[in-house]
Protein backbone atom coordinates (compact mmCIF):
# COMPACT_ATOMS: atom_id res chain seq x y z
CA UNK A 1 0.00 0.00 0.00
CA UNK A 2 1.04 3.63 -0.58
CA UNK A 3 3.37 2.62 -3.43
CA UNK A 4 1.83 5.15 -5.85
CA UNK A 5 1.77 7.90 -3.23
CA UNK A 6 5.32 7.08 -2.19
CA UNK A 7 6.60 7.20 -5.77
CA UNK A 8 4.95 10.56 -6.46
CA UNK A 9 6.19 12.13 -3.22
CA UNK A 10 9.73 10.92 -3.81
CA UNK A 11 9.70 12.44 -7.31
CA UNK A 12 8.51 15.80 -5.90
CA UNK A 13 11.14 15.86 -3.17
CA UNK A 14 13.89 14.71 -5.52
CA UNK A 15 13.15 17.78 -7.62
CA UNK A 16 13.20 20.04 -4.55
CA UNK A 17 16.54 18.64 -3.41
CA UNK A 18 17.95 19.46 -6.84
CA UNK A 19 17.59 23.22 -6.25
CA UNK A 20 20.46 25.00 -4.53
CA UNK A 21 18.09 27.82 -3.65
CA UNK A 22 14.31 27.51 -3.31
CA UNK A 23 11.79 30.20 -4.08
CA UNK A 24 8.19 30.56 -2.99
CA UNK A 25 7.25 29.53 -6.51
CA UNK A 26 9.18 26.25 -6.14
CA UNK A 27 7.40 25.52 -2.87
CA UNK A 28 3.98 26.34 -4.34
CA UNK A 29 4.57 24.04 -7.31
CA UNK A 30 5.78 21.23 -5.04
CA UNK A 31 2.85 21.56 -2.65
CA UNK A 32 0.41 21.52 -5.57
CA UNK A 33 1.88 18.21 -6.72
CA UNK A 34 1.82 16.83 -3.18
CA UNK A 35 -1.81 17.84 -2.74
CA UNK A 36 -2.78 16.07 -5.97
CA UNK A 37 -0.85 12.98 -4.85
CA UNK A 38 -2.68 12.91 -1.52
CA UNK A 39 -6.08 13.30 -3.17
CA UNK A 40 -5.20 10.57 -5.68
CA UNK A 41 -4.37 8.33 -2.71
CA UNK A 42 -7.95 8.93 -1.45
CA UNK A 43 -6.97 11.15 1.46
CA UNK A 44 -9.97 13.17 2.68
CA UNK A 45 -9.95 16.51 0.79
CA UNK A 46 -10.16 18.67 3.94
CA UNK A 47 -7.40 16.65 5.63
CA UNK A 48 -5.20 17.09 2.54
CA UNK A 49 -5.96 20.82 2.36
CA UNK A 50 -5.14 21.49 6.02
CA UNK A 51 -2.05 19.30 5.90
CA UNK A 52 -0.62 21.11 2.86
CA UNK A 53 -1.33 24.48 4.48
CA UNK A 54 0.71 23.52 7.57
CA UNK A 55 3.62 22.16 5.53
CA UNK A 56 3.64 25.19 3.21
CA UNK A 57 3.61 27.68 6.09
CA UNK A 58 6.61 26.05 7.74
CA UNK A 59 8.44 25.52 4.42
CA UNK A 60 8.28 29.25 3.62
CA UNK A 61 9.87 30.17 6.94
CA UNK A 62 13.03 32.26 6.84
CA UNK A 63 15.22 29.55 8.42
CA UNK A 64 14.28 27.08 5.70
CA UNK A 65 14.55 29.43 2.73
CA UNK A 66 18.04 30.60 3.79
CA UNK A 67 19.39 27.21 4.82
CA UNK A 68 22.15 25.44 2.90
CA UNK A 69 19.88 22.46 2.13
CA UNK A 70 16.34 23.91 1.89
CA UNK A 71 14.99 20.92 -0.07
CA UNK A 72 16.10 18.52 2.66
CA UNK A 73 14.62 20.78 5.32
CA UNK A 74 11.23 20.71 3.56
CA UNK A 75 11.34 16.92 3.39
CA UNK A 76 11.93 16.86 7.16
CA UNK A 77 9.02 19.25 7.72
CA UNK A 78 6.81 17.02 5.57
CA UNK A 79 7.93 13.92 7.49
CA UNK A 80 7.25 15.52 10.87
CA UNK A 81 3.82 16.77 9.80
CA UNK A 82 3.00 13.35 8.34
CA UNK A 83 3.89 11.74 11.67
CA UNK A 84 1.65 14.25 13.46
CA UNK A 85 -1.16 13.60 10.97
CA UNK A 86 -0.93 9.86 11.68
CA UNK A 87 -1.10 10.45 15.42
CA UNK A 88 2.37 11.33 16.68
CA UNK A 89 3.64 8.76 19.15
CA UNK A 90 1.93 5.37 19.13
CA UNK A 91 -0.58 4.97 21.95
CA UNK A 92 -0.74 1.74 24.00
CA UNK A 93 -3.90 -0.08 24.99
CA UNK A 94 -5.56 0.84 28.27
CA UNK A 95 -5.51 -2.50 30.10
CA UNK A 96 -6.49 -1.28 33.56
CA UNK A 97 -8.78 -3.74 35.32
CA UNK A 98 -11.19 -5.16 34.34
CA UNK A 99 -9.45 -4.78 30.92
CA UNK A 100 -12.42 -5.18 28.59
CA UNK A 101 -12.05 -4.47 24.87
CA UNK A 102 -15.08 -3.97 22.63
CA UNK A 103 -14.39 -4.67 18.94
CA UNK A 104 -16.83 -2.96 16.55
CA UNK A 105 -17.12 -2.36 12.81
CA UNK A 106 -18.98 -3.23 9.64
CA UNK A 107 -19.25 -6.70 8.12
CA UNK A 108 -16.21 -7.60 6.04
CA UNK A 109 -13.80 -5.21 7.76
CA UNK A 110 -12.12 -8.08 9.61
CA UNK A 111 -13.51 -7.79 13.17
CA UNK A 112 -13.42 -11.49 14.05
CA UNK A 113 -9.96 -12.09 12.60
CA UNK A 114 -8.64 -8.91 14.23
CA UNK A 115 -10.05 -10.04 17.59
CA UNK A 116 -8.07 -13.27 17.32
CA UNK A 117 -4.96 -11.46 16.12
CA UNK A 118 -5.22 -9.05 19.05
CA UNK A 119 -5.59 -11.98 21.46
CA UNK A 120 -2.48 -13.61 20.03
CA UNK A 121 -0.53 -10.33 20.29
CA UNK A 122 -1.62 -9.86 23.92
CA UNK A 123 -0.33 -13.36 24.67
CA UNK A 124 3.10 -12.35 23.37
CA UNK A 125 2.97 -9.46 25.85
CA UNK A 126 2.44 -11.82 28.78
CA UNK A 127 -1.34 -11.34 29.05
CA UNK A 128 -4.02 -14.04 29.32
CA UNK A 129 -6.82 -12.93 26.97
CA UNK A 130 -10.26 -14.48 26.54
CA UNK A 131 -12.32 -14.17 23.37
CA UNK A 132 -16.08 -13.67 23.65
CA UNK A 133 -18.46 -14.09 20.71
CA UNK A 134 -21.18 -11.43 20.75
CA UNK A 135 -22.19 -11.57 17.09
CA UNK A 136 -25.63 -13.20 17.35
CA UNK A 137 -26.62 -12.41 13.77
CA UNK A 138 -24.12 -14.68 12.01
CA UNK A 139 -23.63 -18.19 13.42
CA UNK A 140 -20.63 -18.46 11.08
CA UNK A 141 -18.95 -15.62 13.00
CA UNK A 142 -19.22 -17.59 16.25
CA UNK A 143 -17.77 -20.69 14.59
CA UNK A 144 -15.02 -18.62 13.01
CA UNK A 145 -14.04 -17.07 16.35
CA UNK A 146 -13.98 -20.50 18.01
CA UNK A 147 -11.73 -21.85 15.24
CA UNK A 148 -9.36 -18.90 15.43
CA UNK A 149 -9.25 -19.12 19.23
CA UNK A 150 -8.04 -22.69 18.87
CA UNK A 151 -5.34 -21.59 16.44
CA UNK A 152 -3.98 -18.94 18.81
CA UNK A 153 -4.59 -21.16 21.86
CA UNK A 154 -6.84 -18.88 23.93
CA UNK A 155 -10.13 -19.56 25.70
CA UNK A 156 -13.32 -18.58 23.92
CA UNK A 157 -16.92 -18.13 25.09
CA UNK A 158 -19.59 -19.11 22.54
CA UNK A 159 -23.31 -18.51 23.22
CA UNK A 160 -26.14 -20.93 22.48
CA UNK A 161 -27.24 -21.06 18.85
CA UNK A 162 -30.73 -19.72 19.59
CA UNK A 163 -29.52 -16.86 21.84
CA UNK A 164 -30.79 -13.43 20.75
CA UNK A 165 -30.05 -11.16 23.73
CA UNK A 166 -26.51 -9.76 23.55
CA UNK A 167 -26.66 -8.45 27.15
CA UNK A 168 -27.54 -11.93 28.41
CA UNK A 169 -24.54 -13.27 26.51
CA UNK A 170 -22.28 -10.60 28.02
CA UNK A 171 -23.46 -11.44 31.57
CA UNK A 172 -22.83 -15.15 30.99
CA UNK A 173 -19.43 -14.40 29.49
CA UNK A 174 -18.30 -12.31 32.46
CA UNK A 175 -19.30 -15.06 34.86
CA UNK A 176 -17.47 -17.59 32.68
CA UNK A 177 -14.36 -15.39 32.60
CA UNK A 178 -14.35 -15.12 36.40
CA UNK A 179 -14.42 -18.91 36.65
CA UNK A 180 -11.68 -19.75 34.15
CA UNK A 181 -9.38 -16.79 34.82
CA UNK A 182 -7.64 -14.45 32.42
CA UNK A 183 -6.89 -10.75 32.60
CA UNK A 184 -8.24 -9.34 29.29
CA UNK A 185 -11.67 -9.90 27.72
CA UNK A 186 -12.12 -9.22 24.00
CA UNK A 187 -15.74 -8.92 22.80
CA UNK A 188 -16.31 -9.56 19.08
CA UNK A 189 -19.58 -7.82 18.19
CA UNK A 190 -22.07 -7.94 15.34
CA UNK A 191 -21.75 -5.79 12.24
CA UNK A 192 -23.90 -4.81 9.28
CA UNK A 193 -23.29 -3.96 5.65
CA UNK A 194 -23.85 -0.37 6.73
CA UNK A 195 -24.50 1.49 9.96
CA UNK A 196 -28.17 1.38 11.00
CA UNK A 197 -30.12 2.29 14.10
CA UNK A 198 -30.64 -1.27 15.44
CA UNK A 199 -26.88 -1.90 15.28
CA UNK A 200 -26.08 1.35 17.08
CA UNK A 201 -28.67 0.68 19.80
CA UNK A 202 -27.31 -2.82 20.43
CA UNK A 203 -23.71 -1.62 20.66
CA UNK A 204 -24.66 1.27 22.95
CA UNK A 205 -26.43 -1.13 25.33
CA UNK A 206 -23.46 -3.46 25.31
CA UNK A 207 -21.01 -0.66 25.96
CA UNK A 208 -23.08 0.77 28.82
CA UNK A 209 -23.22 -2.65 30.45
CA UNK A 210 -19.55 -3.62 29.99
CA UNK A 211 -17.97 -0.20 30.57
CA UNK A 212 -14.95 -1.27 28.47
CA UNK A 213 -11.57 0.40 28.75
CA UNK A 214 -11.21 0.25 24.96
CA UNK A 215 -13.71 0.56 22.10
CA UNK A 216 -11.77 -0.30 18.96
CA UNK A 217 -13.16 0.22 15.48
CA UNK A 218 -11.93 -2.21 12.82
CA UNK A 219 -11.59 -0.35 9.51
CA UNK A 220 -10.67 -1.72 6.10
CA UNK A 221 -7.92 0.53 4.69
CA UNK A 222 -8.92 -0.44 1.16
CA UNK A 223 -12.35 1.21 1.44
CA UNK A 224 -10.92 4.74 1.31
CA UNK A 225 -13.41 7.51 2.02
CA UNK A 226 -16.03 5.03 3.20
CA UNK A 227 -13.73 4.09 6.08
CA UNK A 228 -13.59 7.74 7.16
CA UNK A 229 -17.38 8.07 7.07
CA UNK A 230 -17.81 4.82 9.02
CA UNK A 231 -15.31 5.98 11.65
CA UNK A 232 -17.13 9.30 12.10
CA UNK A 233 -20.48 7.54 12.64
CA UNK A 234 -19.14 4.96 15.08
CA UNK A 235 -17.21 7.57 17.04
CA UNK A 236 -20.27 9.79 17.29
CA UNK A 237 -22.40 6.90 18.56
CA UNK A 238 -19.97 5.05 20.83
CA UNK A 239 -17.01 7.27 21.63
CA UNK A 240 -14.17 5.24 20.14
CA UNK A 241 -10.84 4.95 21.94
CA UNK A 242 -8.87 3.68 18.97
CA UNK A 243 -8.81 2.11 15.53
CA UNK A 244 -7.52 -1.15 14.07
CA UNK A 245 -6.65 -0.62 10.41
CA UNK A 246 -6.78 -3.81 8.33
CA UNK A 247 -5.43 -4.71 4.87
CA UNK A 248 -2.49 -2.31 5.04
CA UNK A 249 -0.63 -4.86 2.93
CA UNK A 250 -3.00 -4.41 -0.02
CA UNK A 251 -2.48 -2.47 -3.22
CA UNK A 252 -5.29 0.05 -2.68
CA UNK A 253 -4.57 3.76 -2.36
CA UNK A 254 -4.60 3.78 1.46
CA UNK A 255 -5.73 7.34 2.07
CA UNK A 256 -7.92 6.17 4.96
CA UNK A 257 -4.82 5.66 7.09
CA UNK A 258 -3.89 9.31 6.60
CA UNK A 259 -7.41 10.60 7.26
CA UNK A 260 -8.82 8.58 10.18
CA UNK A 261 -6.72 10.11 12.94
CA UNK A 262 -7.39 13.67 11.79
CA UNK A 263 -11.15 13.12 11.38
CA UNK A 264 -11.86 11.14 14.58
CA UNK A 265 -9.02 12.51 16.76
CA UNK A 266 -8.61 8.91 17.95
CA UNK A 267 -5.36 6.96 17.49
CA UNK A 268 -4.78 4.07 15.12
CA UNK A 269 -3.56 1.48 17.63
CA UNK A 270 -2.99 -1.61 15.48
CA UNK A 271 -2.52 -2.51 11.84
CA UNK A 272 -3.28 -5.75 10.04
CA UNK A 273 -0.48 -6.25 7.50
CA UNK A 274 -1.44 -9.65 6.09
CA UNK A 275 -3.88 -12.55 6.31
CA UNK A 276 -1.85 -14.65 8.76
CA UNK A 277 -2.65 -14.38 12.46
CA UNK A 278 0.94 -13.29 13.06
CA UNK A 279 0.67 -10.38 10.62
CA UNK A 280 -0.66 -7.87 13.12
CA UNK A 281 1.34 -5.19 14.87
CA UNK A 282 1.09 -2.00 16.93
CA UNK A 283 0.74 1.06 14.72
CA UNK A 284 3.78 3.35 14.70
CA UNK A 285 3.09 6.68 12.92
CA UNK A 286 6.78 7.57 12.55
CA UNK A 287 7.60 4.23 10.95
CA UNK A 288 4.76 4.42 8.43
CA UNK A 289 5.75 7.99 7.57
CA UNK A 290 9.29 6.81 6.89
CA UNK A 291 8.06 4.05 4.60
CA UNK A 292 5.78 6.41 2.66
CA UNK A 293 8.74 8.75 2.06
CA UNK A 294 11.03 5.89 0.99
CA UNK A 295 13.13 6.10 4.17
CA UNK A 296 12.43 2.50 5.16
CA UNK A 297 11.55 1.17 8.59
CA UNK A 298 14.66 -0.32 10.14
CA UNK A 299 13.20 -0.65 13.64
CA UNK A 300 10.34 -2.86 12.44
CA UNK A 301 12.83 -4.89 10.42
CA UNK A 302 14.96 -5.39 13.53
CA UNK A 303 11.89 -6.45 15.54
CA UNK A 304 10.79 -8.94 12.88
CA UNK A 305 14.30 -10.35 12.67
CA UNK A 306 14.36 -10.74 16.46
CA UNK A 307 11.08 -12.68 16.31
CA UNK A 308 12.35 -14.91 13.51
CA UNK A 309 15.80 -15.62 14.97
CA UNK A 310 16.26 -17.02 18.48
CA UNK A 311 19.24 -16.05 20.61
CA UNK A 312 20.49 -19.62 20.32
CA UNK A 313 20.32 -19.52 16.51
CA UNK A 314 22.09 -16.16 16.43
CA UNK A 315 24.94 -17.45 18.60
CA UNK A 316 25.25 -20.62 16.52
CA UNK A 317 25.40 -18.58 13.33
CA UNK A 318 27.99 -16.26 14.83
CA UNK A 319 30.25 -19.20 15.67
CA UNK A 320 29.78 -20.58 12.16
CA UNK A 321 30.79 -17.25 10.63
CA UNK A 322 33.82 -16.88 12.90
CA UNK A 323 35.01 -20.38 12.05
CA UNK A 324 34.33 -19.99 8.33
CA UNK A 325 31.97 -22.96 8.43
CA UNK A 326 28.91 -21.24 6.90
CA UNK A 327 27.40 -23.81 4.47
CA UNK A 328 24.31 -24.30 2.30
CA UNK A 329 22.29 -25.66 5.24
CA UNK A 330 22.91 -22.34 7.00
CA UNK A 331 22.10 -20.51 3.75
CA UNK A 332 18.76 -22.34 3.65
CA UNK A 333 18.07 -21.38 7.26
CA UNK A 334 18.59 -17.73 6.29
CA UNK A 335 15.95 -18.04 3.58
CA UNK A 336 13.55 -19.72 6.00
CA UNK A 337 14.13 -16.87 8.45
CA UNK A 338 13.17 -14.38 5.72
CA UNK A 339 9.99 -16.36 5.04
CA UNK A 340 9.11 -16.26 8.76
CA UNK A 341 9.51 -12.49 8.78
CA UNK A 342 6.55 -12.11 6.40
CA UNK A 343 5.87 -11.37 2.72
CA UNK A 344 9.02 -10.41 0.85
CA UNK A 345 7.53 -7.17 -0.51
CA UNK A 346 6.82 -6.02 3.06
CA UNK A 347 10.39 -6.77 4.14
CA UNK A 348 11.85 -4.88 1.17
CA UNK A 349 9.67 -1.89 2.05
CA UNK A 350 11.36 -1.70 5.46
CA UNK A 351 14.87 -1.41 4.01
CA UNK A 352 15.90 2.18 3.18
CA UNK A 353 16.20 2.61 -0.59
CA UNK A 354 14.85 -0.87 -1.35
CA UNK A 355 11.19 0.05 -1.80
CA UNK A 356 11.74 0.37 -5.57
CA UNK A 357 12.55 -3.35 -5.71
CA UNK A 358 9.11 -4.41 -4.46
CA UNK A 359 7.89 -4.93 -8.01
CA UNK A 360 11.12 -6.50 -9.29
CA UNK A 361 11.78 -10.09 -10.28
CA UNK A 362 12.46 -11.08 -6.66
CA UNK A 363 9.44 -13.07 -5.54
CA UNK A 364 8.23 -15.69 -3.09
CA UNK A 365 8.59 -18.37 -5.78
CA UNK A 366 12.35 -17.87 -5.82
CA UNK A 367 12.54 -18.72 -2.13
CA UNK A 368 10.69 -21.97 -2.79
CA UNK A 369 13.03 -22.87 -5.67
CA UNK A 370 16.09 -22.18 -3.52
CA UNK A 371 14.70 -24.50 -0.86
CA UNK A 372 13.96 -27.22 -3.45
CA UNK A 373 17.49 -27.01 -4.88
CA UNK A 374 19.27 -27.24 -1.53
CA UNK A 375 17.03 -30.07 -0.29
CA UNK A 376 17.86 -32.02 -3.47
CA UNK A 377 21.55 -32.02 -2.53
CA UNK A 378 23.25 -34.65 -0.37
CA UNK A 379 24.47 -33.63 3.12
CA UNK A 380 28.03 -33.67 1.83
CA UNK A 381 27.15 -31.35 -1.05
CA UNK A 382 25.47 -28.88 1.27
CA UNK A 383 28.50 -28.84 3.54
CA UNK A 384 31.06 -28.68 0.70
CA UNK A 385 29.37 -27.09 -2.35
CA UNK A 386 32.71 -27.02 -4.15
CA UNK A 387 32.25 -30.74 -4.94
CA UNK A 388 29.18 -29.95 -7.07
CA UNK A 389 30.61 -30.76 -10.49
CA UNK A 390 28.62 -30.69 -13.74
CA UNK A 391 27.19 -34.19 -13.29
CA UNK A 392 26.07 -33.51 -9.72
CA UNK A 393 24.47 -30.21 -10.73
CA UNK A 394 22.48 -31.95 -13.44
CA UNK A 395 21.22 -34.47 -10.88
CA UNK A 396 20.20 -31.71 -8.46
CA UNK A 397 18.42 -29.86 -11.27
CA UNK A 398 16.36 -32.95 -12.11
CA UNK A 399 15.56 -33.59 -8.46
CA UNK A 400 14.44 -30.01 -7.75
CA UNK A 401 12.61 -29.37 -11.01
CA UNK A 402 14.92 -26.46 -11.84
CA UNK A 403 17.73 -25.79 -14.31
CA UNK A 404 21.51 -26.01 -14.06
CA UNK A 405 21.58 -22.24 -14.68
CA UNK A 406 19.46 -21.63 -11.56
CA UNK A 407 21.79 -23.85 -9.54
CA UNK A 408 24.82 -21.94 -10.82
CA UNK A 409 23.17 -18.64 -9.87
CA UNK A 410 22.33 -19.96 -6.41
CA UNK A 411 25.90 -21.09 -5.78
CA UNK A 412 27.17 -17.70 -6.93
CA UNK A 413 24.78 -15.88 -4.55
CA UNK A 414 25.82 -18.24 -1.74
CA UNK A 415 29.48 -17.45 -2.34
CA UNK A 416 28.78 -13.71 -2.35
CA UNK A 417 26.65 -13.90 0.79
CA UNK A 418 29.31 -15.95 2.59
CA UNK A 419 31.94 -13.32 1.85
CA UNK A 420 29.62 -10.48 2.85
CA UNK A 421 28.59 -12.05 6.14
CA UNK A 422 32.15 -13.02 7.02
CA UNK A 423 33.16 -9.41 6.50
CA UNK A 424 30.19 -7.81 8.26
CA UNK A 425 29.88 -10.19 11.21
CA UNK A 426 26.87 -11.87 12.70
CA UNK A 427 23.23 -11.08 11.92
CA UNK A 428 22.89 -9.83 15.46
CA UNK A 429 25.73 -7.35 14.95
CA UNK A 430 24.32 -6.19 11.61
CA UNK A 431 20.89 -5.53 13.12
CA UNK A 432 22.39 -3.77 16.14
CA UNK A 433 24.36 -1.48 13.84
CA UNK A 434 21.25 -0.74 11.80
CA UNK A 435 19.26 0.09 14.92
CA UNK A 436 21.93 2.46 16.21
CA UNK A 437 22.14 4.17 12.82
CA UNK A 438 18.38 4.64 12.71
CA UNK A 439 18.28 6.23 16.16
CA UNK A 440 21.23 8.55 15.60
Amino acid sequence: MFSRLSDKLQDVFKDLRGHGRISESNVNDAMREVRLALLDADVHFQVAKDFIARVKEKSLGEDVMRSITPGQQIVKIFHDELVALLGGDSEPLNLDKPARILIVGLNGAGKTTSSAKLARWLKTQGRTPNLIACDLLRPAAIDQLATLAGQVNVNVFTPDRDEKDVLHVAKQALKWADEIGGNVQIFDTAGRQEIDEPLVRELKRLKEFLQPQEVLLVCDAATGQQAVSVAEHFHSALGLTGIILTKLDGDARGGAALSLREVTRQPIKFAGVGEKLTEFEPFHPDRLAGRILGMGDVLSLVEKAAEAVTEEDAMRMQKKLQSGGFDLDDFLQQFKMIKRMGPLQNILGMIPGMDKLKDSSIDEGQLKRVEAIILSMTPAERTRPEILNARRRQRVARGSGTSVTEINNLLLRFSQMKKMMKKAGSMKKIMAQAQRSFKS
